[in-house]
This record gives structure tokens, C-alpha cells and sequence, in this order.
């Protein structure tokens, strides 16, 4: 039941992480740093591979 909760507010975590790049990403656009663009794309792929990873996590249990 701790792994499953544990589990679970990863995810949450995860998708504010996601939201929170998502802004920075397109403040980054507005400015026109494409060093910056490309560091967030690349982040949110991160971190919506981990989320992924989490849930199959959970699917299992």
C-alpha cells in the first residue's frame, strides 16, 4: 500500500514538474534562446518518460 501511494504522488509531482517546464518553455521561446528551447523539450520528454515508467509501476501492483 506505501509503494502504491509512494507511486502515486510521484506521478503528481511529475506532472507539476511538466507544467512548470511547459511555462518556462515558452518564455524561452518568446526570448528566442533556442539553447533554453531545446533544454526544456528535452526535460519534459525526461520527465514524461519517468511518468510513464511510474505508471506502468502501478499497473503492476
Amino acid at each position: 500500500m506505501k509503494r502504491k501511494k509512494r507511486l502515486q504522488k510521484g506521478i503528481e509531482s511529475i506532472k507539476k514538474q511538466v507544467g512548470i517546464h511547459e511555462e518556462k518553455l515558452e518564455e524561452a521561446k518568446e526570448k528566442g534562446d533556442e539553447d533554453l528551447v531545446r533544454y526544456y523539450i528535452k526535460e519534459i520528454a525526461n520527465l514524461e518518460r519517468e511518468e510513464d515508467k511510474k505508471k506502468e509501476q502501478l499497473e503492476k501492483q
